[in-house]
């Protein structure tokens, strides 16, 4: 505080998902600590998992629980003054899952963590992405990759920013037009995935190209 540092968010691993009950309350025990915890930080958001679908589960079940859990740690943080974000990940990574499960929380102390990574991956345009979700959006994260030649979608190889066929750029114009306030959040993996650029390169080169694009978008601060 002292030196005007923020810290844009926590990053839980809850994952909301789980049918199990026991593993279930370590779950939302796990968050509601983040919770705290954020609330002596100061700090806005906690960020939770939807993360799977559940094998031989009515899709429409997974999705209720998920938003049951949404609803539970919302109302816990409300007072608090945090917000629970949910993030695009695991199964959860297009808006015919998010958006129901999101809206199916009914609590305002809940909203949206976009990895906009993981919606484009899925096919998702950035413009039809935000048009759903922009609503929900609190904060992003950006990442570029390229695909790994005989592995699923999915898997890829993450890249320095601009050097992939991630629209980032287009993404980040979305967000300036849409009138998105919170942080363009860097995301880069090497703890998971070792063989990838050193921070040290990474990040430096992140900040000269987001400066480029936030300028190029018409972004004021």
């Amino acid at each position: 505080a002292a030196t005007g540092l923020k810290i844009s968010d926590l990053g839980a691993s809850a994952q909301m998902h789980e049918p199990d009950p026991a593993k279930r309350a370590k779950h939302i025990d796990e968050a509601k600590r983040f919770i705290d915890l954020a609330h002596q930080l100061h700090v806005p958001y906690v960020r939770v998992f939807p993360d799977k679908l559940i094998p031989g589960e009515e899709k429409q079940v997974t999705m209720a629980r998920i938003s049951e859990g949404l609803h539970t740690l919302g109302e816990y943080a409300r007072p608090a003054g945090v917000t629970v974000i949910l993030e695009s990940h695991g199964e959860f990574r297009s808006v015919d899952l998010l958006v129901p499960v999101l809206e199916g929380a009914k609590s305002k102390s809940v909203a949206f963590l976009w990895d906009a990574h993981h919606t484009c991956v899925e096919g998702e345009k950035p413009a039809d992405s935000w048009r759903q979700l922009g609503k929900y959006t609190r904060h992003v994260h950006l990442k570029d990759s390229l695909p790994i030649p005989g592995k699923p979608s999915h898997e890829r190889r993450y890249v320095l920013i601009g050097a992939g066929d991630i629209p980032v750029k287009a993404t980040v114009e979305v967000l300036v037009k849409g009138g998105y306030k919170g942080y363009f959040c860097f995301e880069w993996e090497k703890r998971w995935h070792p063989e990838i650029e050193d921070p040290e390169v990474s990040f430096p080169h992140y900040a000269k190209i987001m400066t480029e694009y936030l300028n190029q978008a018409g972004f004021r601060a």
